[in-house]
């Protein structure tokens, strides 16, 4: 793998100098995102004016992916990489940025403050139907698995991606400045109008549970006052011990409904809804029409909030 991923690199160094004046061969800004759902954005603010390339495709698992070697190539034309804080990044960044070095890397997720990935929370026997969740008031503090990368998920975070998405375009295109701060703005009222729809959608919600497989809900859950109760323990399955005390505490709250990604095997959530009487419903955090799937995906939860 070390091996092909340094040819890649020199194959595509020499490819540089031929399209780095270019960017693009439509002459709009050529540029990279990492997931589905930031395409979304960056093509509300940029339109017509960029061409955009994700790298994770549709259906992929963003925390193991490798770049195949057609994006390798085509990353030595891109202009702009703009970077989400996952796991992706951590590990094959750098080789992209040696393949083109002229590319700006912007991370989106500046300015975040991340929560730890989820464990069980602290459940109180008395009133295990509700916890204390008060949207935007919580502080978070370093969990040792890391923290979540799910930033995209909450309307209020990726408002301020979006922010960051204008500046660095407005920077490297300055010639088309005004056109896009004008499609920013658009998007800043779409983004709050979602926003306000989903705090009516859990308005007579807040501190319920509901339960997922993979903890990708977790900013979601506290934008509009809910608790993400996953199977997984920081990103790990559970030990047989706690998936014991997390049947028992569905039981008791009667959840009857497990959130599965379509990018991971149903086998064991559904192994965990037989236990409950319950079912597995498909939730997909990378869909590509970022905002429709957030209203989709609030009203599949609340059905099944009690």
């Amino acid at each position: 793998m070390r091996k092909v991923g340094l040819e890649l690199i020199g194959f595509c160094t020499v490819l540089i100098a031929t399209w780095a004046a270019a960017g693009s061969a439509c002459g709009k800004v050529a540029v990279f995102v990492s997931l589905v759902p930031q395409k979304y954005f960056v093509q509300q603010i940029g339109k017509d004016l960029v061409d955009i390339q994700v790298m994770i495709p549709a259906g992929a698992d963003f925390h193991v992916y490798e770049p195949k070697p057609k994006q390798m190539v085509a990353i030595a034309r891109a202009r702009l990489y703009f970077a989400i804080g996952i796991e992706f990044e951590k590990a094959r960044l750098k080789n992209l940025t040696r393949v083109n070095p002229q590319m700006k890397v912007v991370q989106t997720d500046q300015g975040i403050q991340k929560m730890p990935m989820a464990a069980h929370p602290h459940r109180d026997k008395k009133d295990a139907h509700r916890i204390e969740a008060e949207s935007g008031q919580e502080k978070y503090h370093p969990a040792s698995s890391g923290f979540d990368p799910h930033v995209w998920l909450s309307p209020p975070l990726v408002k301020k991606q979006a922010h960051v998405i204008l500046t660095a375009l407005q920077e490297f295109d300055p010639s088309h400045s005004s056109t896009y701060e004008v499609n920013y703005q658009e998007f800043v009222i779409e983004i709050e109008a979602l926003d306000a729809e989903l705090k009516k959608v859990f308005a007579a919600k807040r501190g319920l549970q509901f339960m997922v497989f993979h903890p990708a809900w977790g900013y979601f859950a506290h934008t509009y006052g809910l608790q993400q109760l996953a199977v997984e323990i920081e990103g790990k399955n559970p030990k047989p011990a706690q998936l014991k005390e997390l049947i028992e505490h569905a039981r008791e709250i009667d959840i009857k409904v497990i959130f599965v990604q379509p990018q991971y095997s149903v086998r064991n959530a559904e192994l965990i809804a037989r236990e409950i009487g319950g079912q597995v419903v498909f939730a997909d955090p990378l869909a590509e029409n970022w905002a429709d799937n957030l209203r989709k995906v609030a009203q599949q939860i609340k059905v099944q909030l009690k």
